[in-house]
């Protein structure tokens, strides 16, 4: 018993330091966001100092937040949602009407997942800049919801396979097509696995950097771009860059802490029968 609870305390300390770890990043650059840049770049570094919002007032003058948090949610609830409508029919045909060549046909769409972009940067240039999409929200959508693609029609094929085939029988059996069985039976049976795929898509849409700082430039650019503004020639200038990168990712945090029980629920949906 004494063994036991020992191993408890060990599991719960090893936890906290993994967590104060991946945490300190994040405490660091909030604290260097409220200082200013000559403070920010003191050593040894500063860890008691009299904060202020000089960053926050230069961030604020220097570009318009708004503007670029608005690209950020229209493009990563828009690349969200059509990744889903894309998956859910995929996994389902996958996930109840399996061949020969579905687990073949899930592989190589994850190992797409293992192309570094920039191998397909210039032909994805050159079709947006042909068919007018650079700059623009629909095209930035477009990019983020097939970039996701892969990772949403998986972590669902995984949700509904999870579901017993009798229900989908017993609804065919009462008369329901296709659409009918997916949309009134299993959707909402696997509704925590459906919420934890769309909030995993929305914070990697949210987070992705690369094409948005080469696709974009004003008009559609979201806040990874807005971050990259304040990397300029003259150098950088942390505390601006760490007030910037606060604003960026603040929606996001408060949004995953929200949302954290639904995501756990969702990434457990089936582990215990």
């Amino acid at each position: 018993m004494q063994q036991s609870r020992l191993k408890r305390v060990l599991i719960l300390l090893a936890g906290w330091c993994v967590a104060l770890l991946l945490f300190f990043p994040i405490l660091w650059m909030v604290l260097t966001s409220f200082k200013t840049e000559i403070a920010a770049i003191s050593t040894p570094p500063l860890l008691f100092f009299r904060p202020t919002l000089s960053a926050y007032a230069a961030v604020q003058a220097q570009s318009n937040y708004l503007h670029f948090a608005l690209n950020s949610i229209v493009i990563s609830v828009g690349g969200t949602v059509v990744a889903l409508l894309l998956s859910i029919p995929a996994a389902y045909a996958m996930a109840f009407h399996p061949t020969r060549r579905t687990r073949g046909t899930l592989l190589w769409m994850l190992s797409t997942k293992m192309l570094p972009p920039v191998g397909v940067l210039v032909p994805i240039y050159l079709l947006f800049k042909t068919s007018g999409l650079l700059d623009t929200r629909i095209g930035l959508l477009g990019i983020y919801a097939l970039m996701n693609l892969p990772i949403t029609v998986w972590m669902l094929f995984t949700f509904f396979r999870e579901m017993p085939h009798d229900i989908l029988e017993a609804g065919r059996m009462d008369g329901a097509g296709t659409w009918g069985e997916v949309w009134h039976l299993l959707l909402p049976l696997t509704m925590p696995g459906v919420a934890s795929t769309g909030l995993l898509s929305l914070i990697l849409c949210w987070n992705e950097a690369f094409w948005s700082l080469n696709v974009t430039s004003v008009n559609a650019a979201p806040l990874t771009a807005f971050i990259a503004s304040f990397s300029s020639p003259e150098g950088l200038f942390f505390a601006k860059l760490s007030a910037a990168s606060t604003m960026a990712v603040a929606p996001i945090l408060v949004f995953g802490w929200f949302s954290q029980r639904q995501l756990v629920r969702g990434l457990t949906f089936g582990a215990v029968k």
